[in-house]
């Protein structure tokens, strides 16, 4: 190359470095994104299950098994909870709020003197594979240590202590009625954002959005109107999903249609304003596609519980969760397919959701009357 060609390609690097620098967006994608990932990956996210939230129910009530009742305790994986009956406990096993429920039977202090063989049931949430099984697996851990380290203890193969397991909701324990639903929930949160994203750029690139702002409709009305299409062609594409989830991967659909569509629509509405904020925001449809994966879909996939347990999270980062709308989605569509409908569940989920729609669709409308200014 020549002397004059060397100097040419070193200007357009210089170029290209001043752009880069004073590009906000492409320094945070080298810096920022990395260093978000990392640290995510690293420190906050586990496949690890700590502090398990279980229920106990001591039937037996006697010396040897409240002893067992008090290891448990101990035990630091999990977080106990007594009740004197199943029921209570179970409905909330079925609202999430614990994952298993340990019954220790009557006779339980008779037959471990007796040497006879004695059967401890656990009862736990089948919709989370991965958690029941480790669940099942350190509460038989437990069992065994417990019963051989009691004074006096005759060594026996296998130890005349059995933990029975049944896995409610998902008695197959297919790792696929945990997944399919998780995964709608993140294709309805990526589709939903992307769509609302580049609507509002779109009219500020191609510069017609004066036009609209000059009718006489309101910023409100104009911004309200903007998704209603979006927003039946999010149904649409949940009711794919659902379809295919149903008839290919062989969902059961426990649920009423009406509660699912209910839930749906509200997670729809909370997306769709996500994405249309993220669009007057940016007012540029490259922006809003990168803003869209960073804030949308990338939260939806790490923090909402899809993959991975939101208790053993870092306290922070479980904070941070609460501002994914796909948090409040998964449990809700977790229990239509696998449970049935738990309105204790929706309703609050539901409120949430139509919650944060409102909050970005206030901010877009803002956003709008703002550029008037």
């Amino acid at each position: 190359m020549s002397k004059a060609g060397r100097r040419r390609a070193a200007a357009i690097r210089t170029k290209e470095w001043a752009q880069v620098w004073h590009d906000p967006s492409t320094l945070g994608l080298v810096v920022f994104l990395p260093l978000l990932l990392i640290f995510l990956f690293g420190s906050a996210l586990s496949l690890d299950t700590d502090q398990t939230h279980t229920g106990l129910v001591d039937r037996d009530g006697t010396i040897v098994s409240r002893d067992l009742s008090a290891t448990l305790k101990a035990n630091r994986y999990f977080t106990i909870e007594e009740a004197s009956e199943v029921a209570p406990l179970a409905e909330r096993l079925e609202a999430g709020d614990i994952r298993g429920i340990v019954v220790i039977p009557n006779g339980f202090e008779d037959d471990i003197a007796s040497g006879r063989g004695v059967q401890v049931q656990l009862i736990t949430d089948g919709t989370q594979p991965n958690t029941a099984a480790f669940l099942s697996g350190h509460a038989e851990g437990v069992l065994r240590n417990w019963y051989a380290n009691r004074p006096g203890t005759v060594p026996a193969t296998p130890p005349p202590i059995e933990l029975v397991t049944r896995y409610a909701y998902n008695p197959g324990l297919e790792s696929s009625f945990m997944l399919v639903p998780g995964a709608i929930s993140i294709v309805m949160a990526m589709i939903g954002c992307l769509l609302t994203a580049l609507i509002m750029a779109r009219e500020y690139e191609r510069g017609t959005m004066e036009g609209l702002l000059s009718t006489p409709l309101s910023p409100g009305v104009l911004v309200a109107n903007k998704i209603v299409p979006y927003f039946l062609m999010g149904l649409g594409s949940t009711a794919i999903c659902v379809a295919v989830a149903t008839l290919f991967y062989g969902l059961p659909l426990r649920g009423s249609t009406i509660a699912l569509l209910l839930i749906s629509a509200a997670f729809l509405y909370a997306v769709l304003a996500q994405g249309l904020w993220i669009s007057s925001v940016t007012k540029n449809q490259f922006a809003s596609t990168q803003m869209a994966l960073l804030l949308g879909y990338l939260p939806s996939l790490l923090l909402s519980g899809f993959l991975f347990e939101l208790d053993s999270m870092p306290t922070v980062i479980q904070w941070f969760s609460y501002l994914v709308p796909a948090r409040y989605l998964i449990p809700p569509l977790q229990s239509v397919f696998l449970v049935g409908d738990v309105w204790s569940i929706f309703l609050p989920n539901i409120a949430v959701l139509l919650g944060i729609g409102t909050f970005f669709l206030w901010r877009s409308r803002s956003a709008i009357k703002r550029t008037i200014a």
